[in-house]
């Protein structure tokens, strides 16, 4: 039976979906303070499930070999995972890319008009007693224009939000991605700083985006301008905005994503925004819905569960993608290798000279691996696999023979 460890407060739907299936798993509501603690827990699981707070190092992976065999992120990114190693292990890693799309769209759009109307600074004055009641600087967001930075699911999901409540929007990818609704697409984040009354990030962490948000394209933004980041920490210089706040250059911010934050709600969160006019800060909320949550943990649950028991690889983000159909009459090995000449005869090598049957074989590559499902008859196929698992290019093999559909 495969053992499946989810952290961080998974959806409880992700472990019903997982144990429907046959699979053992188990639980813990936060995130590890160390790797020392994160690996002694989760030393002996074949799955780990995790969200953002959970680093997977390339010590972390090291050490949980050789029964791990899968990742689960249950979020958008994977910047907390040592990717290339992952790969390397042969361990697929498998995120949610889709399912908190619209949670984290509805959060920018609400914290765009919460800034025009300065709401935030009117609760906490209401809630202190305190009247004040004034249409200075307080505006109707139609007719603004809305800058978009990084146009992928989320920006292009708020960009259709946005002008259905009047909002021009205008937005910049390093990618060229086809613009929705009347949305126009800029050359340069230059441009869409000098042209925006909103700005908002939708981007990775990349070496590219890491500090892209820095004083000198502070100093390019309109006077009286606001920015919304909920894509990541990384992504803007907090010193530098602080600066643009007190200098009134910014109206204001709302922020979502922080370069530190706690591991859990225990620990105090300390920024150097807190207490600035008209900022709204939030504790990494966007995706954090009933409705979010619940997506995300059938998305990865099931991807979890394809890799089990069908070896598919559809969706992963560091590994080689096959979408391979169910086991039917015949019993599957998958094998994970260095991406070098000549492995698949030797495969089909021993195959034949075990007198098997190949009934399919599907294979996809990538710069360092391959990644081989082969459905076999006729043969001892625990010793095919053995054979196979010897050679010296293969780094990990298995046999998906009691995995049958629906199992």
């Amino acid at each position: 039976m495969k053992k499946i460890l989810l952290l961080e407060g998974i959806h409880k739907v992700a472990r019903d979906i997982l144990e429907e299936q046959g699979f053992y798993v188990e639980e813990e509501k936060g995130a590890f303070a160390s790797e020392e603690d994160l690996i002694n827990r989760a030393k002996g699981f074949h799955a780990l499930g995790i969200r953002s707070k959970s680093k997977i190092s390339q010590g972390v992976l090291e050490k949980l070999q050789p029964h791990l065999e899968v990742l689960g992120a249950f979020c958008i990114g994977t910047n907390q995972v040592d990717l290339e190693y992952a790969n390397q292990c042969g361990v697929p890693v498998f995120n949610a890319p889709y399912s908190n799309t619209r949670s984290v769209a509805e959060l920018v759009i609400a914290n765009i008009i919460s800034l025009a109307r300065h709401l935030g600074d009117c609760n906490m004055k209401a809630h202190k007693g305190i009247w004040s009641k004034t249409a200075i600087q307080r505006h109707e967001v139609r007719g603004k224009v809305l800058g978009i930075v990084g146009y992928g699911h989320i920006g292009s999901q708020v960009s259709v939000l946005a002008e259905a409540l009047g909002l021009k929007v205008i937005y910049y990818d390093i990618v060229k991605k086809l613009p929705l609704g009347n949305a126009e697409a800029k050359e340069s984040l230059e441009e869409v700083l000098k042209e925006a009354d909103f700005v908002s990030f939708h981007v990775p962490e990349t070496h590219l985006t890491k500090g892209m948000m820095g004083i000198n394209q502070f100093r390019q933004m309109k006077e009286g301008a606001y920015l919304i980041n909920a894509s990541r920490g990384s992504v803007v210089d907090i010193s530098a905005l602080v600066e643009v706040i007190q200098s009134q250059k910014l109206r204001g911010a709302a922020i979502d994503v922080f370069p530190k934050e706690p591991p859990n709600n225990k620990e105090p969160f300390v920024s150097e925004l807190q207490g600035l006019p008209n900022v709204i800060l939030t504790p990494h909320i966007g995706g954090s819905t009933e409705e979010a949550q619940k997506a995300i943990g059938q998305e990865v649950a099931l991807s979890l569960t394809q890799f089990f028991k069908r070896g598919s690889t559809s969706g992963a983000v560091n590994f080689p993608n096959l979408e391979v159909p169910p086991i039917k009459d015949f019993r599957r090995i998958i094998n994970v290798h260095k991406n070098v000449p000549g492995v698949l005869g030797e495969i089909n090598k021993i195959v034949s000279e075990n007198s098997g049957n190949i009934q399919a074989q599907h294979l996809a590559t990538d710069t360092h691996i391959g990644y081989v499902v082969m459905d076999i008859g006729g043969c001892e196929i625990q010793k095919v696999a053995q054979e196979i698992s010897q050679l010296k290019t293969s780094i990990r093999t298995q046999v998906l023979e009691h995995f049958h559909e629906g199992a």
